[in-house]
């Protein structure tokens, strides 16, 4: 299992200066963020035996929008390099959507 406890990750393709903090306890997994259009956000759920993330999401964007979902956060190998996952997030709610992305550690 992947320890992501103090970890720090991005988007590493926008500037919007979105940072998530993580913790961890045990399978247990959380995390905060904001920064760019979001004032506050957090993350809660479960690590599996391989590193995935199964995470339910809630943000309080700067324009008052409230935003929920779900996201599935599944770690790349990498050569040595920064730990990288790709996640496949859904949003619920009256502007619900879903898609693919990418969170890059930040070191």
């Amino acid at each position: 299992m992947i320890d992501y406890d103090g970890r720090r990750f991005r988007n590493p393709d926008s500037d919007d200066g979105v940072v998530a903090r993580y913790h961890q306890r045990g399978d247990l997994v959380w995390a905060s963020f904001a920064g760019g259009k979001v004032r506050r956000g957090a993350l809660n759920g479960l690590c599996d035996a391989d590193g995935v993330l199964h995470l339910a999401y809630t943000m309080v964007l700067h324009g008052g929008d409230i935003v929920s979902g779900f996201t599935r956060s599944e770690p790349e190998p990498s050569d040595g390099g920064p730990l990288r996952l790709r996640e496949e997030w859904e949003r619920y709610g009256p502007n619900a959507s879903s898609g693919i992305s990418y969170l890059e550690e930040i070191r």
